[in-house]
């Protein structure tokens, strides 16, 4: 009970949530909120899927029986090499291409009330892989694990934290529905030269096609697409398995004579 309230109060920390906002979505008190993080009480298992779903992890994760990957931005020279962490290191170029991309999407979709932070999630996902199984190489190749929500960019907080430090985006907090909502907004316009003209047509394809859909509609979405039905939860989705796509979710054009 210890090891999970205390993994539970971190999460909290680092998703900027009080513990009365952690309460009001687990539908329950504040102090009871407090209790669990104090390792007080025990934590059913209705409330471990909630508050999986809150913070994006699994449940494995959760209970701690699986590590964390750290994320590790190519330009950060304090890392420690004799830690037993699972390691992803975001090189330089991935770094900028990730943040264009990413001021792109906001300059374009941004004020859009449903876009928060799990559509951008889905949205950055579809671009990826759609853009992968296109050309067989990778835009901005984030690392996405498989969530029963859908698919997540766990690089994605570490390069939000270095872009709020730098001022080139910021984050509020709202509602969408009664539903509690993390958007960004962008403070500069993306560098269009570090995209390429392929790029943007598969980025655009997905904005135009899925950007309406709320958190629910294109989670539910994703949960449908090969690489994410074929990948274990908590693991890692492979780009590879894009090719197995069905026609519904293939954006390319194969030979079936070959």
């Amino acid at each position: 009970m210890v090891k999970i309230g205390q993994r539970i109060k971190e999460l909290r920390g680092k998703a900027g949530m009080s513990q009365q906002e952690l309460a009001d979505r687990l539908g329950v008190l504040r102090a009871t909120v407090s209790q669990i993080e104090n390792g007080e009480r025990k934590v059913c298992e209705e409330e471990l899927i909630k508050l999986s779903k809150i913070f994006e992890v699994s449940i494995n994760n959760l209970l701690g029986l699986e590590k964390e990957p750290e994320i590790v931005l190519e330009d950060n020279k304090k890392a420690n090499k004799e830690e037993k962490f699972i390691r992803i290191n975001v090189p330089q170029k991935n770094l900028e291409k990730f943040k264009e991309v990413f001021l792109y999407i906001l300059n374009k979709i941004s004020a859009k009330p449903n876009i928060g932070e799990t559509v951008i999630y889905k949205l950055l996902y579809f671009i990826d892989f759609n853009f992968y199984e296109k050309y067989e190489e990778q835009l901005i190749g984030a690392t996405y694990i498989k969530n029963h929500f859908g698919p997540t960019p766990i690089e994605f907080k570490k390069i939000v934290e270095k872009m709020l430090d730098e001022e080139e985006i910021t984050k509020i907090k709202s509602e969408f529905f009664k539903y509690p909502q993390t958007k960004y907004l962008p403070l500069r316009k993306p560098d269009l030269s570090r995209l390429k003209a392929n790029e943007i047509e598969v980025i655009d394809d997905v904005l135009n096609r899925l950007s309406d859909m709320t958190a629910a509609q294109i989670s539910e979405y994703s949960h449908n697409d090969v690489p994410w039905l074929t990948t274990e939860e908590g693991k890692k989705i492979e780009y590879e398995s894009v090719f197995y796509r069905t026609p519904a979710y293939s954006v390319r054009a194969y030979n079936e004579n070959i």
